[in-house]
């Protein structure tokens, strides 16, 4: 498994924006699909974004599309989470989790990874 550390997450205004990263140490992190979730006061984890091994592919929640953008850096051992336009519902624990399989595909699932970062507050006020 890699170890996983997220940062970045705060208190911003709706409508404002946040930029999460994810620091993966271990392992390469190019050997990882990378996924971000996110778990809201009272909720289940929910998939927001995911992200395939070169960085070829990105997938995305409804919720979030066009609002939130995945990124990469190999290089760095790092993945990133932009977040736009941030609504009070966005407010949650944001976790990066990553998945070893060779192909990216069943990325909305939790099950899917086998690492998890320890979650970074994002709180919106509205």
């Amino acid at each position: 498994q890699v170890q996983l550390v997220e940062s970045g997450g705060g208190l911003v205004q709706a409508g404002g924006s946040l930029r999460l990263s994810c620091a993966a140490s271990g392992r390469p992190l190019s050997s990882y699909n990378m996924g971000w979730f996110r778990q809201a006061p009272g909720k289940e984890r929910e998939f927001v974004a995911a992200i395939s091994r070169s960085g070829g592919s990105t997938f995305y929640a409804d919720s979030v599309k066009g609002r939130f953008t995945i990124s990469r850096d190999n290089a760095k051992n790092s993945v990133y989470l932009q977040m736009n336009s941030l609504k009070s519902e966005d407010t949650a624990v944001y976790y990066c989790a990553g998945d070893p399989t060779f192909y990216i595909g069943s990325y909305y699932r939790e099950g899917t990874y086998d690492s998890w970062g320890q979650g970074t507050q994002v709180t919106v006020s509205s």
